[in-house]
């Protein structure tokens, strides 16, 4: 007997047709139930006819597809996988490809890189689900920030943090930068760049480490990157968990995978150098991930004040006291303050503010007056205060260049190997019969 294998839809073509020609089914309705117009149910009933089930089974079945791409292209594709993209995943290797002008698309790309050991299919894991969070209404109603610590640079350069603020309506990464550790001037530094470029953010929504806020209950005075926020008027959020700023961590999976890899391709390895390329980068990154904002309408103030006011709110600010003649003591250094000929007897006792730039430029400051000054003593080499996230960095980096010791192992003509090996437990050795 011949078999025939039939899909499930082409059976149910076939218990219809034999319904319409045993008369319990008319035509028009096989056709509204097989969603098929009249003519094509005329047809099928002629190819039942005169071949029977046969007729029903597609034609093209066990025929190549008329679409399928050349051997010669795959091979192509293939050799180009192995010289330049061999760890790019199916996406973005096929987004490469295309810029090229080798388009394929990515499935049939993932199946190609499967089949040549380049890409490993994915085995199923366990996933945490968090329930979702609707996303703001308009631009810069909040902005996700985080830095990430990662070598960039696969080897070619030093490991360095980049710091991004995303926007949560669009997913747009409204700034990013290397610094070489995650610190405190380097999110003033990007609270600086973001405000001049884009005004002023309504909050801005962080992790709860250090540089964002206080965790001694004690400890009323803020930190420096909330006081900054506070003196620009915006809200600082701090979020319970990861999951909470997703988007900013999604970003750095993202990045980790793409931006290293187009780095590696532009022969970027410096901080310098890839600071330049962001600005090409993010474009392009923003193009191809953003979304449209529910309303078009921004929430962005913008910043009235002089861009040497913004420069020193987003510096570093130290309170000292000055003493009777006028002096105070900064970094193992003492600071004079000018009187420019007339005395000031109401500073004596008084509390200022020592600013000092992320380029090392110091500024002395009195409620809202600069004062002149001269330093005093010879400039001395002291190390900076460092951050909680820095210092981890310096911890890891200490960790990584120490060589592990050996363990010590007596040498031949040690004493202790004088001694007579110790008998084995249970009496010593069993005679045999």
């Amino acid at each position: 007997m011949e078999r025939i294998e039939m899909s499930g839809k082409e059976l149910e073509r076939l218990e219809v047709l034999r319904q319409v020609l045993d008369g319990v089914v008319s035509q028009k309705a096989a056709a509204e139930r097989l969603g098929l117009t009249d003519r094509q149910v005329r047809r099928l009933l002629r190819r039942y006819k005169a071949e029977g089930a046969a007729g029903l089974v597609d034609r093209r079945r066990g025929k190549p597809s008329g679409r399928r791409l050349a051997p010669s292209f795959k091979e192509r594709v293939i050799a180009r996988l192995s010289q330049c993209y061999a760890d790019f995943g199916p996406t973005l290797a096929a987004e490469h490809l295309a810029a090229e002008g080798l388009n394929v698309s990515k499935e049939t790309l993932r199946g190609w890189m499967i089949e040549a050991g380049l890409w490993q299919a994915a085995r199923g894991r366990r996933v945490t689900l968090h329930p979702p969070r609707p996303r703001r209404a308009r631009v810069g109603e909040l902005v996700q920030i985080d830095g990430s610590p990662h070598d960039w640079f696969e080897g070619r350069g030093k490991r360095c943090t980049l710091v991004a603020f995303i926007d949560d309506a669009t997913s747009r990464v409204m700034h990013a930068h290397f610094a070489p550790v995650e610190s405190t001037q380097a999110y003033l530094n990007a609270l600086q760049d973001y405000v001049t470029r884009h005004g002023r953010p309504a909050a801005i929504y962080s992790d709860r480490h250090g540089i964002f806020t206080k965790h001694d209950p004690e400890d009323e005075a803020p930190t420096q990157f909330h006081r900054a926020l506070a003196t620009l008027g915006i809200a600082g959020i701090q979020a319970l968990t990861p999951q909470a700023k997703g988007r900013v961590e999604r970003l750095f999976q993202t990045l980790q995978d793409r931006l290293v890899k187009a780095m590696r391709l532009a022969g970027i390895s410096d901080m310098a150098s890839a600071n330049v390329f962001l600005e090409t980068y993010l474009a392009q990154h923003n193009a191809r991930f953003a979304v449209t904002a529910a309303e078009s309408e921004e929430a962005h103030l913008p910043y009235e004040g002089k861009a040497e006011e913004l420069a020193r709110c987003c510096a570093m600010h130290y309170r000292r006291k000055l003493s009777k003649d006028l002096v105070l003591s900064f970094r193992r250094q003492r600071y004079i303050v000018c009187t420019q000929g007339a005395p000031r007897y109401a500073l004596r006792g008084a509390h200022v503010t020592v600013v000092v730039h992320g380029d090392g430029r110091i500024e002395l400051l009195h409620g809202q007056e600069l004062l002149p000054f001269k330093v005093f003593d010879v400039a001395q080499d002291v190390p900076e205060p460092l951050d909680d996230k820095t210092l981890n960095t310096r911890v890891d980096e200490l960790l990584e260049k120490r060589t592990p010791k050996k363990p010590w192992r007596p040498g031949p003509d040690h004493p202790w190997r004088q001694y007579p090996e110790p008998a084995p437990s249970g009496g010593g050795q069993l005679a045999t019969p």
